[in-house]
């Protein structure tokens, strides 16, 4: 009796602080976020490839502590050891790179200026990093640094020791750049040059103004590593230095803004975001900006873990692409464009990869804060107009990088869900542009378009690289510019070719094998096939990725491999084979293959775009319940809130936009089709806010590790079998009562009737 009760008590016990550890309401979201989350990483192994930016939701600028050298991609590496500087950022990742950057850092004793002389030894136990505010002690100078951020601008808080050599450094940066120290107003003015990636855009120039609040006594500028006595230099390389007499504990205050159009709008800039404001009116500020933002999706009862890992993932979702337009003295919406060197009226945007992004983050967008992406519609119409083109990597501008004719998607699928307002038209001939086109560069346009049109694929052996990922993706792409012609009401005669060709996924599926195969010009198969073989035929990914890349008709997808059961063991499959690969096509490993290999789940490579959908297909075939599982699974072995925290790139908001989506329980495979699939929620309840007012609240009280099967599902208040969500509906307003077990409910939605849109079905 003794040992029963003393059981009975620990077990309750143990489940007093289980419940103790989970978070029923968060009031402060922004506390929670990591920005650090991802930064454990390098060129051959990436844990999310991040850099902990300081800013504010898609502000036009972001800074960041730079630990690798200036023109680094890596930016910010938590192993290292020492920060160069603290940089004005625009990077969407370390693979692109950055534009326009310029860095600050602060020195004692001897007047150090060049970037490794200038390092400063930091440990992250004397580290605080937070999305709106960023703290560091620098051991080499004795000097803490603080900053905070707002949309163009920014405020620093240096606290210097007793020294008659206290001192401010300026790097403009190599490859084209100028100082100018005006010590009567405490100021500095310049600009930067700086690009990574690709041929400098016609007038680029990030123009920059600095005012301190304490008086220089010395004034230097620089040239690569001379000092020079003059205050002004315009060269490859410049750089300016302030110095100070400081006491010990005195606080020198900064304020900093920029601009892509001039001096005078920095200067407006400045004044307009930061003026007199204190640094902690600043801090306030953006602190509100990120509790505001945040808390349109509420999430309650989960771990300390979970909640950290939601937020820090939504977080990650709220930056790109970034804005490039600014405001002038007459209160216009102006930008400086990429593609012609002018400065003209409205909105631009630039800083993300639509290979990765039409996927997840431009719908978690659509249903969340629509009314950015309509900006960023309006950007993609200036675009258009301004290039001749829609942007497929905008860093800023056209990207030769990656593949695909994604921009499609991302307009058709803004559209269908619901935003307007802005000219449709003109995207509706961007698109059709875009698609019957090759572009001035391989990655605008439809690289291999004369062969897609006239075969129904892009043949092997025509030395067009990437051909069968870029065949299943233009047949997508048609799909969602079908459908947004029928939403615009364009006659079948105009838009009937493009639902023709969402079919041609068909011409690439290889029947002996049941997968996508690369084919020649003569309708023969390439040989000799791997199915593990990366690249080549395919983009960062094999045939086993890229297999599933049949957004738009998944039942008949499923009907080429021999029916739903034949589907199913096909999905099963990718998690039982062992992460054998063929890395040949690369002369090496890229990290994208490791990161599977290592990952402990077969061939799912979740650290990679082409696959992330993959999971949700189970809904597709009647058995929804191996998708709750493996949703479940990835939520919490793939994600964490710690610096190792992401499983491969994290890509401009797509791997977190997964993150985020997945864990309300529903994710969109689909874009330009009303449905979600439906998974696994992660938390007891979660509230989202939508911009109309109205909201949808998701509960699943009894969801724990072990309730990761979906039971039953009420939509308000009514049994609801199907294993999809409408949008449209959603929008309304609902209430989702999720039934959570840890068996299995092998009945529910099972039949054809539930199961989510296929273009072949006509549903």
């Amino acid at each position: 009796m003794i040992k029963k009760s003393l059981l009975t008590a620990f077990g309750l016990a143990c489940a007093q602080l289980l419940a103790a550890q989970m978070v029923t309401k968060v009031s402060d979201p922004v506390e929670w976020i990591n920005p650090l989350m991802g930064t454990m990483s390098k060129p051959d192994l990436s844990n999310g490839n991040t850099y902990p930016a300081v800013a504010v939701p898609w502000g036009m600028n972001f800074w960041t502590p730079q630990t690798g050298k200036m023109g680094d991609g890596w930016a910010y590496r938590y192993d290292a050891d020492k920060i160069r500087g603290f940089k004005q950022t625009h990077q969407p990742s370390p693979w692109m790179n950055d534009y326009g950057q310029f860095a600050i850092m602060p020195v004692t004793g001897k007047l150090r200026f060049e970037q490794d002389e200038r390092a400063s030894w930091f440990s992250h136990k004397a580290e605080v990093s937070k999305p709106y505010y960023y703290s560091v002690y620098l051991a080499d100078h004795n000097v803490t640094t603080e900053l905070v951020p707002t949309e163009r601008a920014a405020q620093f808080r240096f606290t210097f020791p007793k020294s008659d050599s206290s001192y401010v450094v300026i790097d403009a940066l190599d490859r084209g750049s100028y100082v100018k120290i005006f010590p009567e107003q405490k100021k500095i003015i310049g600009y930067t040059k700086k690009y990574a990636r690709g041929p400098l855009p016609k007038n680029f120039k990030n123009y920059f103004v600095i005012y301190f609040d304490k008086p220089f006594v010395l004034g230097k500028t620089w040239e690569k590593n001379k000092l020079k006595d003059g205050l002004e230099l315009e060269s490859d390389h410049s750089g300016a230095v302030v110095g100070f007499k400081t006491a010990n504990g005195e606080k020198v205050n900064m304020k900093v803004a920029s601009s892509f159009i001039s001096f005078e709008q920095a200067e407006l800039n400045l004044k307009r975001e930061v003026g007199n404001d204190s640094f902690e009116a600043t801090k306030a500020k953006a602190k509100a900006t990120w509790n505001k933002t945040l808390s349109r999706i509420s999430v309650e009862g989960g771990t300390i873990d979970q909640m950290r890992t939601f937020y820090s993932c939504l977080y990650r979702t709220l930056f790109f692409p970034n804005k490039l337009y600014e405001i002038d003295a007459n209160n216009k919406i102006m930008h400086w464009s990429p593609y012609n060197g002018e400065i003209l009226p409205g909105y631009m945007f630039a800083g993300t990869g639509f290979w990765d992004t039409f996927r997840a983050l431009y719908p978690f967008l659509n249903l969340v804060y629509p009314s950015i992406n309509k900006e960023m519609q309006e950007g993609l119409i200036n675009d258009y107009k301004e290039g001749g083109w829609l942007p497929e990597w905008s860093s800023p501008g056209y990207a030769n990088i990656m593949i695909g004719n994604n921009s499609a998607s991302v307009v058709a699928d803004a559209y269908i869900k619901g935003l307007r307002g802005y000219d449709i038209e003109t995207l509706w001939k961007a698109l059709k542009n875009g698609a019957n086109n090759e572009g001035p560069i391989a990655a605008v346009g439809r690289n291999g378009v004369k062969y897609y049109n006239e075969l129904g694929y892009v043949p092997f052996d025509v030395r067009v690289n990437e051909n069968a990922a870029k065949t299943l993706e233009y047949a997508y792409d048609d799909f969602t510019i079908y459908q947004l012609g029928k939403a615009l009401g364009k006659p079948e005669s105009e838009i009937g070719i493009y639902a023709k060709r969402a079919m041609n996924y068909k011409n690439l599926f290889d029947p002996s094998s049941g997968l996508m195969r690369a084919k020649n010009k003569d309708g023969s198969w390439q040989t000799p096939f791997s199915p593990f073989k990366w690249g080549g035929a395919f983009t960062e990914g094999n045939s086993w990725h890229y297999t599933w890349s049949v957004f738009q008709d998944v039942a008949g997808l499923a009907k080429l491999m021999g029916g739903n059961e034949k589907f199913v063991q096909k999905l099963d499959s990718v998690f039982t084979m062992p992460p054998v690969f063929d890395e040949s096509a690369y002369g090496g490993v890229i990290h994208e293959i490791r990161e599977m290999q290592i990952a402990n789940m077969g061939q799912y490579a979740h650290g990679n775009q082409p696959i992330q959908h993959m999971i949700y297909l189970y809904n597709y075939g009647g058995a929804p319940w191996k998708a709750q599982y493996w949703v479940r699974e990835t939520m919490d072995r793939m994600y964490k809130a710690t610096p190792d925290g992401y499983c491969g790139d994290e890509d401009n908001g797509q791997t977190s936009a997964w993150y985020v989506f997945s864990a309300m329980g529903f994710y969109p495979v689909t874009p330009a089709t009303d449905q979600y699939v439906i998974g696994a929620p992660l938390f007891k309840k979660v509230t989202l806010t939508l911009e109309n007012g109205k909201k949808v609240v998701i509960n699943a009280p009894s969801n724990s590790d072990a309730n990761r099967y979906v039971n039953a599902l009420k939509y308000n208040a009514k049994p609801h079998t199907k294993n999809w969500l409408s949008h449209s509906s959603l929008m309304k307003g609902a209430t989702l009562d999720f039934d959570m077990k840890s068996a299995p409910n092998k009945q529910r939605g099972t039949t054809k009737a539930d199961f989510p849109y296929s273009m072949s079905d006509g549903k």
